[in-house]
């Protein structure tokens, strides 16, 4: 049953002459409140925070000595009583609320600072389940919650970035909080709390396997407000979840300006790319334009990897963004930077390489201390108009795939490790996706057409147009194999490969006209090989 307002009018300006102290975070704490003492505000906190304010010589009250109860069950219970909440959930101007407050013997509270304890921190560290069950905060929010419903007559502080805001503030109004201050803090403190619970309902869901839960929730913190989105007439924010995956969120930026909304989405689909070359085994090297790859190579060196990867298409290349899969050298750098690049990204960067792309003052470059694991579980979010589509990380890798020779003519060696490394890349191709690869490099890559067709004679065209620039005799896909990322419905799309020089073909099979393919094949005394598993990208 719905609860009816006495529709009370919230105070514009509300004196701050009591506030409450309890956070995790403790970053600008003492300053902070010696400030607010220093404005004549009464102090009131706990544990740990209690302890540090005093430790600094600022006067404050201990939370029990208001509640007159101590903390137990290892500080599990300190603030959950009517003497805290009711000072933060009273309407200061119902009298019924003020003669309960009297009777109660309870005051006010109109400012209340408190950050969460670190679940995300310890979900994302690998602290085991204990130590992340203990890590759910139950009294912070239940304290944001309360401040932030009754902002009318309570101030609540989530983060420490808003200390020097609400300070200001203060000192502005002359030791009062305005009505739109305190509702801009409300809803940044709902917020919170809500990424909170997402953060760990999410765990619950991934820690008990619970693929499909009955409630999604999906939650992160701001980490940078862009110039603007896809499209300049779009507004866009980058937030972060706490998630120690490697990659564009978690990167520190060396140098270049500040990353668009398309250079984070493209960065992100590189890096992934990447993330499917073992560093150990060899260095590789991808370009990304829109989301799809230009380039692949794979070499003994980045700067050879960098050479194959360019050389299947330098005109997409320009204005791309630049992945690597091992620490970027000098050598490396020094090619790199011959073709204007957008973003490059790699595990790490030595201070040579640093150094080079340094002169490319307006070329960003992130290094992530790691590679992602393409291996590792997840889940991948779009939203559609009323909702949201949710599904587990595509992380199949080919290595772990059991391959079906289904031609009469099996694949040589060197092919079966080129139709491997073409399989790769089909992963992170959009969809219908066709690549041609030979000696380590992709040739010719067709992506996101709505036929296969299409997509088998625009990378056999575009292999072309990169071999007629180089002066090359004939297209390199003479001689390559092909990977598609899903099933040839038809034989026509194979036939297209075929003409196009291919020798042996990778697919996840499963049509109804495979017998249909796997004779054409044969025909042509091409090697096939079937994976059984698809990789659509839309």
């Amino acid at each position: 049953m719905a609860v009816v307002s006495k529709k009370i009018p919230a105070p514009d300006l509300l004196p701050i002459r009591r506030a409450l102290l309890s956070v995790s975070d403790k970053t600008g704490l003492v300053e902070f409140a010696r400030s607010l003492q220093e404005m004549g505000v009464t102090l009131i906190s706990t544990g740990g925070s209690a302890k540090a304010i005093a430790a600094a010589g600022i006067a404050v009250t201990d939370v029990s000595e208001v509640t007159g109860f101590p903390e137990i069950m290892d500080g599990r219970v300190k603030t959950l009583h009517p003497a805290v909440h009711g000072g933060l959930l009273a309407v200061r101007d119902d009298p019924e609320h003020v003669a309960a407050m009297h009777a109660h013997g309870i005051e006010g509270i109109d400012l209340v600072v408190v950050n969460l304890y670190p679940f995300e921190d310890v979900r994302f560290s690998g602290g085991d389940y204990p130590s992340i069950v203990e890590n759910i905060d139950i009294g912070g929010p239940a304290m944001v919650r309360a401040s932030a419903k009754n902002h009318a007559y309570v101030a609540i502080v989530t983060d420490p970035d808003d200390y020097a805001a609400v300070l200001n503030a203060l000192e502005l109004n002359t030791g009062s909080l305005s009505l739109d201050f305190r509702r801009k803090l409300a809803a940044k403190a709902f917020a919170r709390t809500a990424a909170y619970d997402a953060a760990i309902s999410g765990w619950f869901a991934e820690a008990l396997k619970i693929e499909e839960p009955a409630w999604r929730a999906f939650g992160g913190r701001l980490e940078t407000v862009m110039r603007y989105g896809e499209n300049p007439h779009q507004s866009a924010g980058f937030y972060v979840n706490g998630d120690k995956r490697p990659g564009v969120a978690t990167a520190r930026q060396l140098q270049g300006k500040q990353l668009s909304y398309n250079n984070i989405n493209d960065t992100d689909a590189a890096f992934e790319l990447v993330g499917e070359f073992n560093p150990e085994t060899s260095a590789a090297v991808a370009i990304i334009k829109h989301a799809n790859p230009c380039g692949v190579g794979e070499a003994a060196t980045l700067k050879e990897a960098y050479a194959k990867a360019l050389a299947c298409d330098p005109v997409s290349a320009f204005g791309g963004i630049v992945a690597v899969n091992r620490t970027l050298d000098a050598d490396a750098a020094e090619e790199i930077v011959k073709t204007f690049t957008e973003v490059i990204i790699a595990p790490d960067a030595t201070a040579e390489a640093q150094a080079v792309i340094a002169a490319k003052k307006n070329l960003r470059l992130l290094v992530t201390g790691g590679l992602p694991d393409p291996r590792s579980p997840g889940v991948a979010v779009k939203s559609v108009a009323g909702g949201l589509l949710v599904q587990s990380r595509d992380n199949a890798v080919v290595d772990g795939l059991e391959l079906k020779v289904v031609t009469k003519r099996a694949p040589t060696d060197q092919e079966l490790a080129d139709l491997k490394f073409a399989f790769r890349i089909t992963k992170h191709v959009k969809s219908n996706a066709i690549v041609y690869v030979r000696d380590g490099a992709t040739v010719g890559i067709g992506a996101g057409q709505m036929s296969r067709v299409d997509s088998s004679r625009i990378a056999a065209r575009k292999a072309q147009d990169a071999a007629e620039a180089a002066g090359l005799a004939e297209s390199l896909t003479k001689g390559s194999v092909v990977a598609s990322d899903a099933f040839f419905p038809f034989a026509d799309g194979l036939l297209s490969a075929i003409e196009a020089g291919a020798t042996a073909v990778i697919q996840p099979g499963g049509s109804m006209r495979d017998d249909e393919v796997i004779a054409a094949a044969d025909e042509h005394g091409i090697a096939m090989v079937f994976t059984g598993v698809r990789h659509f990208r839309h």
